[in-house]
């Protein structure tokens, strides 16, 4: 069986180095709060606060900087907040949702980059190769939990520097009763 770690991505913000210096000070760096699965990939003891036009909600910042900022929310966040939040593969925010960001030491204001993350699978060229999948491919992952759901729509993302997980976001992790330890099985 092609069985992967499902891993639940809670809303965070990746940032780049020119809003980090803006929301935290000029030359400011990221302090590692802990690691995450992915090689490289870290939860960052900052924290900032997204406002949209109804609410705002506290998020981590999540390491290290990217070349542009990005807010990654479930669709229920989007709608509490009152922001626009496509489903999107990370990366892909032409045209996203807007918010405003607002950190210790200034805000900014995004008028795009706020998206509810693609459901994803992460793979080394091995394991995908193992799996009988390759990048950009469109899987189903079924869930065995309390209560079993099968997904649709999952992209599958290939590199060597990755390791192997699937990642769906708070919506789709309390819809499956995922807890503890959980996995999935990938149906090509």
């Amino acid at each position: 069986m092609n069985k992967i770690l499902v891993e639940t991505s809670a809303r965070h913000i990746h940032l780049s180095q020119e809003d980090l210096n803006v929301l935290f000070g000029a030359g400011h760096e990221l302090t590692v709060k802990k690691m995450l699965s992915q090689p490289g990939q870290f939860v960052c003891e900052e924290k900032v606060t997204v406002k949209g036009e109804k609410s705002e909600l506290k998020m981590s910042v999540l390491g290290p900087v990217r070349k542009a900022t990005q807010v990654e929310i479930s669709l229920t966040d989007a709608r509490t907040i009152g922001v626009k939040a496509p489903v999107r593969e990370s990366g892909d925010i032409a045209g996203s949702g807007a918010c405003t960001v607002v950190g210790p030491c200034g805000e900014i204001t995004l008028t795009e980059g706020v998206i509810a993350a693609q459901r994803h699978i992460h793979l080394t060229p091995a394991e995908a190769a193992e799996y009988g999948v390759n990048d950009k491919d469109i899987a189903s992952v079924k869930l065995d939990t309390s209560r079993p759901l099968v997904f649709g729509g999952v992209v599958v993302r290939v590199s060597d520097k990755f390791a192997p997980a699937m990642h769906i976001d708070t919506d789709e992790s309390n819809a499956a009763g995922c807890a503890g330890e959980v996995y999935g099985e990938i149906i090509k």
